[in-house]
């Protein structure tokens, strides 16, 4: 999984954000980022917050523990979750292997 990698402070996911979407959902994995779509538009850092809400109520983490790392202003984000890295790349890798790849 090219899309996500262990920090020394957690892991890092690479994201490709869609917003104004018909709904908030976790897509797939393309192009070597994990799609996500957000009904959210991009102003004033509202897809943002939505995209952050929508990983930590799917992967039951805390909102806390997740941030924008680079791609605020980008549809191509880096999301960083904090938390013990081995613990998490573990936990991602199983929720995310669900999904479709194209």
């Amino acid at each position: 999984m090219p899309f996500l990698s262990a920090a020394p402070d957690g892991v890092r996911l690479a994201v490709r954000l869609t917003p104004r979407a018909r709904g908030n959902h976790i897509d797939r994995v393309a192009d070597g980022r994990l799609k996500i779509a957000v009904t959210a538009p991009p102003a004033e850092n509202q897809a943002n917050e939505v995209l952050l809400n929508l990983l930590a109520r799917e992967w039951r983490l805390p909102r806390r523990s997740l941030s924008l790392a680079a791609g605020a202003k980008n549809r191509n984000k880096l999301v960083q979750i904090a938390g013990d890295p081995a613990a998490l790349m573990a936990r991602l890798r199983a929720a995310i292997e669900t999904l479709p790849a194209t």
